[in-house]
């Protein structure tokens, strides 16, 4: 079994950190989610969604239209696709870090574009306007471009946070990703293919699963190391004798 003979003395600080963090985020997350979802199926019109049509529409302009349009490719699926490529070519191949982060960074981003092609389908809300320039087309909720961008950038996030750089490396590295987390969110509200609540969920729903899969890495992380532990003691063991 999983936990067989598996301590908590076992874990190191920055697992439990991350495993309890993860939790309840997941929990508020899914919860947020929810309320937020029941009011679409039930077609209710939201008024912070014209209120940010609204400020966007106030700040228009050609120059930003195109700062935007770049901004939002950072969450379209062709440069998700390309970098989750090469990331995990990297994460398989070259990184320090254990084979079982790149498996569940797989699990990360498939998992996520299912579900939320899942959820569209079943949500079916119609976008405010259709540009496929943008890759404004389909239906739009959860908006796919924020919780994809939650999830891949917030695994980088995760893998900085677990690396050895120093910490003022990790604080400069991860605001900036943060950043471009929201920012992504952003554009797609103000090129006008999304709702503010469309980005809302898809921010929670990204980082709800996110979340579920950071965990489960860090238990079969945390198994493993108690493995090889049992191994080495093994091995100490026989060598003695």
């Amino acid at each position: 079994m999983l936990f067989s003979g598996t301590k908590v003395s076992d874990l190191s600080k920055a697992s439990i950190i991350i495993i309890l963090a993860g939790f309840l985020t997941l929990g508020a997350s899914f919860y947020f989610f929810f309320e937020l979802a029941d009011e679409v199926l039930e077609k209710e019109k939201f008024a912070v969604d014209q209120w940010a049509i609204d400020v966007m529409a106030s700040i228009s302009s050609p120059a930003l239209d195109q700062l935007w349009g770049w901004i939002t490719e950072a969450g379209s699926v062709t440069v998700i696709t390309v970098l989750s490529v090469l990331l995990l070519i990297y994460l398989l191949f070259f990184s320090p870090f254990s084979r079982w982060v790149g498996i569940y960074f797989i699990v990360n981003m498939i998992g996520i574009s299912a579900l939320t092609k899942g959820l569209k389908l079943l949500f079916e809300r119609q976008r405010p306007e259709v540009l496929e320039t943008y890759d404004g087309t389909g239906f739009s909720f959860p908006s796919g471009h924020s919780s994809g961008s939650m999830v891949f950038y917030g695994f980088l996030i995760y893998l900085v946070v677990i690396s050895r750089l120093n910490k003022g490396w990790k604080w400069l590295i991860n605001s900036l990703l943060g950043l471009l987390i929201l920012l992504v969110g952003l554009s797609r509200v103000y090129l006008g293919v999304h709702y503010f609540t469309d980005i809302l969920a898809g921010f929670l729903f990204g980082v709800a699963w996110l979340m579920i899969c950071i965990a489960a890495l860090e238990v079969t992380l945390w198994n493993q190391r108690r493995r090889n532990a049992s191994k080495e003691s093994s091995a100490a063991a026989n060598t003695q004798a």
